[in-house]
C-alpha cells in the first residue's frame, strides 16, 4: 500500500492498494511496477492498465475536509495508518507491505496492524515504493486515481486550477482568485494547510473557521 496527494492544497488525498501473489511479484516487476514518481503519466496509465492481470487494486480517497480534520488535531498519520488497516481488512492477505507515512516506520506499522485487527503481518518501510514492485505497483493505483480525481475536478473549474500542488504558481492564483469572489469555501481546498496564510495575505477576511459546518 501507498498513497499519493499527501502535500497537495486540492482534492483527495488517495490511499491505494494492489493485493498480489508472492510468486507474482516478478512479473509485476517486469510489467514496470515502480515508484509512482520515477513514471510519466503516460507510463503510470499503462503499467495500471497491466496491473489486473496479476492482482486485485483497491483504493480509498480521503477528502480534503477529513484531511484538515486530522492535521488541526495532528493526527495525520493516524488518519492515513487507519486508512491503510481499513484496506487490509479489505483485502485481506497474509503479509501487508506499506510505504510509511510517519518518520517513524514501527509505530506506523503498529498502528496500521491495530486497524487491520492484528491478523496480517504489516511490514511497513521508508521508500517502500522505490524498494518492492508491489509496493510501487500500489504507489501508481494511489496516483492515478489520484490524478483521475484532479482531472475531474480541472473538468468542472478549468485547467487553471493547475496540479493542485502548493508549489504550482497557477494552482495559489486560482484558489487567491476563487476566495475573493465571495460565497461559500470550495469542498475540493484543504484549508488547514499552512499554504492558506500565503493565499490569504490578499483575502484578510478569510479565515478557516468559514471552511466547517
Amino acid at each position: 500500500m501507498d498513497e499519493a496527494g499527501r502535500g497537495s492544497f486540492v482534492g483527495p488525498l488517495v490511499v491505494g492498494a494492489f493485493a498480489v501473489e508472492e510468486g507474482d511479484i516478478e512479473a509485476v516487476r517486469e510489467s514496470g511496477a515502480r515508484d509512482s514518481k520515477c513514471l510519466s503519466p503516460a507510463a503510470r496509465e499503462a503499467v495500471y492498465a497491466r496491473l489486473p492481470r496479476w492482482g486485485s487494486l483497491a483504493s480509498i480517497a480521503l477528502s480534503p475536509r477529513a484531511v484538515d480534520r486530522a492535521v488541526q488535531v495532528g493526527g495525520l498519520n493516524d488518519l492515513e495508518a487507519d486508512t491503510f488497516g481499513d484496506l487490509i481488512r479489505r483485502l485481506g492477505g497474509d503479509e501487508a507491505r506499506v510505504d510509511a507515512c510517519d518518520t517513524n516506520e514501527a509505530r506506523f506499522g503498529r498502528r496500521v496492524g491495530l486497524r487491520a485487527g492484528g491478523a496480517v503481518r504489516v511490514v511497513s518501510r521508508h521508500h517502500a515504493d522505490r524498494d518492492d514492485p508491489a509496493v510501487g505497483a500500489a504507489s501508481i493505483v494511489a496516483k492515478v486515481r489520484r490524478d483521475r480525481a484532479v482531472a475531474r475536478l480541472r473538468s468542472t473549474l478549468g485547467d487553471a486550477l493547475g496540479s493542485g500542488y502548493p508549489s504550482d504558481t497557477r494552482t495559489i492564483e486560482f484558489v487567491r482568485g476563487h476566495l475573493a469572489r465571495g460565497g461559500a469555501a470550495p469542498t475540493w481546498l484543504r484549508a488547514s494547510w499552512a499554504t492558506m496564510t500565503r493565499v490569504k495575505r490578499t483575502r484578510p477576511a478569510v479565515t478557516l473557521d468559514r471552511f466547517y459546518p
